[in-house]
């Protein structure tokens, strides 16, 4: 499909005209890599879960001076779990829409007591979608998680270690109904196409546009266990100010206490300069694309990754979104009926 062809389609959320000025700001902004798959994209057709259990630790994403620890493990029940082994008496956490708590800074799933959440979970749940594992259950000793060096590749990792084990059940795909459309307060939207018939692939075409040193990035591709696997390793970005906050008055704020941040875990910029290096994987034609890999790959992804009636497949159209969009866009979905399921 020609970029320029995107329809805006049906808007559930936002002002139209700023919708329409942002899409053509968005298609005037060229594509800086592009990864299309012609064939299959390589992701099982059958249901699968977990052959084993792994665990991965490190240090805690609000509370650096504690090693948190998390279980992957095979589910008995569809879907994916989170499991509080510190609230032995709440029942697991579904990875779903119904169960988002906050989208401020971070995604936060939660389920009945107030105290059995997670916070940050969308650099785990986007493994959901990324490598197309259907049934899994993530044991977690805090609502706190690890954060690593290397974006999500420890946890990639271990459920690469843990092995992928396919069951006797075909892989369930769903798609819109419609092309849809939401729109936020600060020049960002999403559009999100069907799947052509037959077709069970996820495209994705996303733009950031940042006034800082990250400028424009836009990267064009079909999700395939190979990309996705590259995309892990992109880490959250954080301006020089951001990083100030966390370690001085954040600390008191839940929401900013992202105190487990360092120069190795996360990309710090300002307006003209990174602070660190960028990870080299991401630099394409002498541009540093590790922003737009990690909002593709673990934000958006995510977010997609709530959508528990099956595996998503369709066009995704992004410019300049972040989670709180992502999260109300598949509420949407569900609210106004708009997901269906392609046939097997």
């Amino acid at each position: 499909m020609d970029d320029k062809n995107y329809p805006v389609g049906r808007i559930l959320a936002g002002d139209e005209n700023g919708i329409r000025a942002a899409r053509e700001r968005f298609l005037v902004q060229p594509v800086d890599q592009t990864e299309l798959c012609d064939g299959e994209t390589g992701y099982s057709p059958f249901r699968t879960t977990l052959a084993g259990t792994q665990s991965v630790t490190g240090p805690g994403t609000f509370y650096r001076r504690h090693r948190r620890t998390l279980t992957f493990k095979p589910s008995a029940q569809p879907g994916w779990w989170i499991e509080r082994s510190d609230q032995p008496e709440q029942l697991p956490i579904a990875v779903s829409a119904r169960n988002i708590w906050t989208t401020q800074r971070n995604i936060v799933l939660r389920s009945g007591s107030p105290h059995n959440y997670l916070r940050m979970v969308e650099h785990i749940v986007a493994l959901r979608l990324g490598m197309g594992v259907d049934d899994v259950t993530v044991a977690t000793d805090a609502g706190d998680p690890p954060l690593f060096d290397r974006g999500s590749m420890d946890l990639v990792e271990a459920v690469e270690a843990a092995g992928i084990r396919t069951l006797n059940a075909p892989a369930t795909y769903v798609t819109v109904r419609e092309p849809v459309t939401i729109g936020g307060d600060r020049g960002d939207y999403i559009t999100v196409l069907p799947a052509e018939p037959g077709v069970r692939k996820l495209r994705v075409d996303c733009a950031v546009d940042f006034d800082s040193a990250i400028g424009q990035q836009r990267i064009l591709f079909d999700m395939t266990p190979r990309l996705f696997r590259h995309g892990a390793l992109a880490r959250t970005n954080a301006s020089l100010m951001q990083m100030i906050l966390c370690k001085t008055i954040g600390v008191a704020m839940a929401d900013m206490r992202n105190i487990g941040y360092n120069q190795h875990n996360i990309l710090i910029h300002s307006r003209k300069r990174f602070f660190n290096q960028p990870c080299p994987q991401f630099s394409h034609n002498g541009k540093e694309l590790e922003p737009v890999w990690h909002r593709v790959t673990l934000d958006l992804f995510a977010a997609l990754a709530l959508i528990d009636a099956g595996r998503f497949a369709g066009t995704v159209i992004s410019y300049r979104a972040g989670h709180a969009l992502d999260c109300r866009l598949v509420t949407l979905l569900y609210k106004h009926d708009l997901l269906v399921t392609m046939p097997a």
